[in-house]
């Protein structure tokens, strides 16, 4: 049941656990009004969200990198059956327990790491993976590790992109002496982040189009659609190198 919370006690607590990444609405309170991207992630969600399944009743689902809970909350509404978030963050758990709450939603979250995603021993029908890849420091081992241990059947992938969004059509080898390829703006790329970007220091490796593309495939999830400019919903399959 929903907390018989108050305008003024949900505007209280929501400033003492800001500050706020997630805007979200909690019974007319906004908790990140100003947010530099605007209203976010709800204009993000409004570009996908015919993507993924209505009716989520009777299935189980994992939002990793969970932070404020909206993702969590929205699939929850969708009727999940389970929902679990973890984040790395205990302060954006905090908020996201809270948000969770004051909307009167059943949510498990979990303070957990990508490397330490098999110690939920399970396995979830959607797994999301949202706004995570560009913090970290290993990412092709954390889509990995997805594919093993918590994706049964889909992965809802979104990541921060720059560079070029061409996708060059590559063939399957090129002998030692082709450079050229490697030129190309559309071949698979990644920027690594020596310092900071957007004054964070855990944005790490950022990539182009291409580059999530060939990853999320080399990782064994076949691309089912691209619904917005970062977003991909992927279905586990085989993995192109085997087991």
């Amino acid at each position: 049941m929903t907390a018989p919370y108050t305008t003024e006690q949900i505007e209280r607590r929501v400033h003492e656990l800001g500050p706020w990444f997630h805007n979200l609405n909690l019974h007319g309170v906004h908790t990140a009004p100003d947010h530099f991207l605007g209203d976010y992630p709800s204009f993000k969600w409004a570009a996908f969200a015919h993507a993924v399944p209505p009716d989520l009743r009777g299935q189980k689902v994992l939002d990793i990198g969970c932070n404020g809970g909206y993702y969590s909350i929205e699939m929850k509404r969708r009727g999940a059956d389970r929902v679990v978030g973890v984040d790395t963050d205990p302060h954006y758990l905090r908020q996201a327990r809270f948000a969770a709450e004051v909307n009167g939603v059943d949510i498990e979250f979990k303070q957990l790491s990508i490397y330490e995603i098999a110690e939920l021993r399970e396995q979830f029908d959607l797994v999301l993976f949202m706004g995570v890849l560009y913090h970290l420091r290993h990412p092709l081992l954390a889509l990995d590790l997805l594919w093993e241990h918590v994706v049964r059947d889909r992965l809802v992938f979104q990541s921060m992109q720059r560079g070029s969004t061409d996708v060059e059509r590559l063939q399957q080898d090129y002998p030692f002496t082709e450079t050229g390829i490697f030129d190309k703006p559309g071949y698979p790329a990644m920027y690594f982040v020596e310092n900071y970007y957007c004054g964070d220091p855990t944005n790490w490796w950022i990539p182009n189009q291409a580059c999530v593309e060939a990853m999320l495939r080399s990782a064994g999830f076949e691309i089912e659609a691209h619904p917005e400019q970062e977003v991909y919903v992927c279905r586990r399959t085989a993995r192109p190198w085997g087991e």
